[in-house]
């Protein structure tokens, strides 16, 4: 029987001392500081918007980050990720015992606020480990270990993570999707009628710009945990490298592409990121002139003049609609970046914006000699 998480407790990012990435996150995109801890040669530090909690762990020192470990990765990545459990030892002899590489056997800590246990598990995404975290019990404001920081009150974009994104190498879906079946309890989620959970759901970018393939998996009901979605490149593209394939050169191998935030106010969220700096991918002026896409604007309750200055993207049909944007890589190189993402009734992932996104990347770098 596969073990059951019951939520996602947040998301470790490895960067090296003095990236900005954590100073970023608070300036553009609404995060606040959560707690922090210095110890072993890191730095880590806990940022909070709503439900959505990233753990910055900065340097490499001669220990291991509490609650993960040094993955030694060449390039600044997400590094982890942290679900709650119902009880962390036995779910690490239990994965353990069905093949499953331990790679940080249990360890509890415990403050003044109370004790917690993790243990971590190596995943099938290269850098990319799984932390299983048993914290019923703890009342702190983070986990045992981290001081409390100060901070004032954040403009609450963000209510939490909607949706975990992995950059795939051509082929390796349907084994990723049976590991996460099998060891965490993950299940198939179609995203179109009679999806065949082997083949997902093929999104063509156009004749001779290839496209992607994208599986969906959930957790079961009761459970707190953002869907988890697969991508990969579909073969077709006449020249140069989609952002996946781009994704895996530059995080040399498969990973946590993107995090999709979900924001109730997507406007006022877009606005406040543009606002501080924030650099946000936009898609080509064509797009908001599609047929038929200004009344499918209107039909949502949305000013098609309003979306298209922003460059926010619109998806969906017969009353439920869905609103995202995407940032720029947050990263030098380009190994992360963020989805704003607001959903009136439609439960996808803008299937029918793949094409706008791919035209505005692919675009983009053509801009700026990336390309080809």
């Amino acid at each position: 029987m596969a073990l059951s998480a019951r939520r996602l407790c947040h998301i470790a990012f490895h960067v090296p001392a003095g990236q900005p990435f954590a100073r970023d996150l608070q300036r553009l995109f609404g995060f606040q500081p959560l707690a922090a801890r210095e110890g072993d040669g890191w730095r880590q530090l806990a940022l909070r918007s709503g439900d959505a909690i990233f753990l910055v762990n900065e340097g490499a020192g001669p220990g291991q980050p509490l609650y993960g470990l040094d993955s030694r990765h060449a390039v600044p990545s997400a590094a982890n990720l942290c679900f709650d459990v119902d009880d962390a030892a036995s779910a690490a002899r239990a994965l353990a015992a069905r093949g499953c590489l331990m790679l940080v056997s249990p360890v509890s800590l415990r403050d003044a606020h109370g004790a917690a246990t993790y243990t971590v598990v190596n995943s099938p995404v290269s850098n990319l480990s799984l932390t299983l975290l048993e914290r019923s019990g703890y009342c702190g404001p983070f986990l045992p270990g981290f001081g409390p920081v100060p901070s004032e009150p954040g403009p609450n974009w963000v209510s939490h993570v909607d949706h975990l994104t992995l950059a795939c190498t051509p082929g390796s879906s349907p084994i990723l999707m049976r590991w996460f079946q099998d060891y965490l309890g993950f299940r198939h989620l179609p995203l179109s009628p009679g999806e065949d959970p082997m083949v997902g759901l093929e999104v063509s970018a156009g004749v001779g710009r290839g496209g992607l393939r994208l599986t969906a998996l959930q957790t079961p009901v009761g459970s707190d945990v953002p869907t988890l979605v697969l991508a990969e490149s579909l073969s077709g593209a006449s020249s140069g490298k989609d952002q996946v394939e781009q994704f895996l050169d530059q995080n040399q191998g498969p990973g946590l592409q993107h995090v999709g935030l979900y924001t109730l106010d997507i406007m006022a969220a877009t606005e406040g990121v543009a606002a501080a700096g924030g650099q946000l991918l936009t898609p080509p002026e064509a797009y908001y002139q599609q047929p038929g896409k200004e009344d499918q604007i209107r039909a949502a309750g949305q000013e098609p003049g309003r979306l298209a200055s922003q460059g926010i993207l619109l998806d969906g049909d017969q009353g439920k609609f869905l609103l995202q944007v995407f940032t720029k890589s947050l990263f030098p190189e380009d190994t992360f970046f963020l989805e704003l993402i607001q959903r009136q009734g439609a439960t996808g992932f803008g299937q029918g914006n793949i094409r706008a996104l791919w035209q505005s990347v692919e675009d983009q770098a053509a801009r700026y000699g990336l390309a080809g």
